[in-house]
């Protein structure tokens, strides 16, 4: 007998009922026309907590006992879990700790606090983090609520299949992240169940491939050092045995994609559909730029799973993809060092078109002889192509310029 059935997540769909939304599964017109692939996004950024999460935490406090509920309750998240265990049972009365990694991002710590949860901050890692909750959960005889590797959690995330298969029946492919797996079990059986012939393709980051270890995929094993991922919210050494089980028996592959390609997902997400995701819940638009011959001329289906960014880590984001955009670019120009030279250099930019946002005018710290100086411009263009015309405007104007850091052509 299978460890989760359609029938349990058509259950938890009815538990469910009014107590989370289901979210959009909504055509990404402008993605769309930019892969050349007809993409769909189911909008788990716009859940409550801003992810997936609230639907399985939901169907396993439901379970507990008068007991169990008046003792407590206790879980370890690298921060949407915990957001999701927090409001439910904040809603339902429910004492709740909340064990977090060190390095989980201040925003999902500052929320899981104000939903009411009492927040421990231990250890370098998601493991580490469960090992302390563990023990806390023995000692205190709290109700430990596992992130993945738990029937009723998995019944629960597997909603988001069943919405999206009623919502858009026609998908050949459906791209989930996996961080322990919850989420791709709870789908992969509602989808492959309504719809045998549907392709359920994985996703996890290179930094963190222990999935795809299990799924058979040759990657290095990098022990338990506990890297920087923009993805921290699919950061598990540690994948769940039940979600493994069902990942080996109804996945049908498992996409390795580059903190990069997380980047770049996150930043043509908000360019392109307008929607803000966190690295995890832009990892399967990232699996489809790293591979986009494998999803040509079929319907694909995103899971955006969720949208607790940090500001600045998202303000960050969109700044380094106009650079790598040639939007913005720094350029360095050698200018004589005398009056009118400054002006002489603004003059011709904003001849070619272009906005100066900052200027640095460099005498002391600089290798140019004593009677010359370096300018270095930022600039706000319309792109490559506009950019080149200010390079060519300057040059004609006598200065000679180059392209400092991260932009196109440099």
């Amino acid at each position: 007998m299978s460890d989760v059935r359609v029938e349990d997540i058509r259950a938890a769909a009815t538990l469910l009922n009014g107590i989370v939304w289901p979210t959009p599964t909504s055509p990404a017109r402008r993605l769309s026309a930019t892969l050349g692939v007809d993409v769909a996004l189911k909008l788990e950024n716009l859940q409550l907590t801003g992810s997936f999460k609230a639907r399985g935490a939901f169907v396993k406090l439901d379970s507990l006992d008068a007991g169990q509920r008046a003792r407590g309750v206790i879980a370890m998240s690298a921060g949407n879990h915990a957001q999701g265990v927090a409001f439910h049972c904040q809603r339902l009365g429910i004492p709740a700790t909340i064990v977090m990694p060190k390095s989980t991002p201040y925003t999902k710590v500052e929320r899981t606090a104000a939903l009411g949860a009492t927040v421990k901050l231990k250890g370098s890692s998601l493991a580490e983090a469960a090992d302390y909750a563990r023990e806390r959960a023995q000692a205190k005889a709290l109700a430990f609520i596992h992130p993945y590797d738990d029937p009723l959690i998995v019944a629960g995330q597997g909603t988001v299949g069943l919405e999206m298969i009623f919502a858009r029946p026609d998908l050949d492919v459906i791209v989930v992240p996996i961080g322990g797996g919850g989420l791709i079990a709870g789908i992969a059986t509602a989808v492959k169940a309504l719809k045998p012939s549907i392709t359920v393709i994985g996703v996890q980051t290179q930094l963190y491939p222990d999935m795809a270890r299990r799924f058979g995929k040759d990657v290095p094993d990098r022990g338990d050092i506990a890297l920087a991922t923009l993805a921290e919210g699919i950061a598990v050494k540690s994948p769940g045995r039940l979600t493994g089980r069902i990942v080996a028996a109804l996945v049908d592959d498992i996409v390795l994609v580059s903190e990069t390609a997380v980047e770049r997902a996150v930043n043509l997400l908000m360019a392109e559909e307008k929607l803000v995701a966190e690295g995890a819940g832009a990892a399967a638009l990232a699996a489809m730029l790293t591979e986009p011959a494998r999803f040509a001329g079929r319907k694909v289906g995103l899971v955006i799973s969720g949208g607790n960014i940090d500001q600045r880590m998202l303000a960050s984001i969109l700044m380094r993809g106009l650079a790598r955009d040639a939007r913005i670019a720094r350029l360095r120009i050698e200018i004589n060092d005398a009056p009118g030279m400054l002006a002489k250099v603004s003059g011709a930019i904003a001849a070619a078109g272009g906005n100066i946002i900052e200027i640095y005018h460099q005498r002391l710290f600089s290798d140019v002889p004593v009677m010359r100086a370096d300018l270095d411009v930022l600039i706000e263009t319309r792109g490559a192509a506009h950019l080149a015309e200010i390079e060519a405007r300057l040059a004609r104007e006598g200065f000679a310029s180059r392209r400092l850091g991260n932009t196109a052509g440099a």
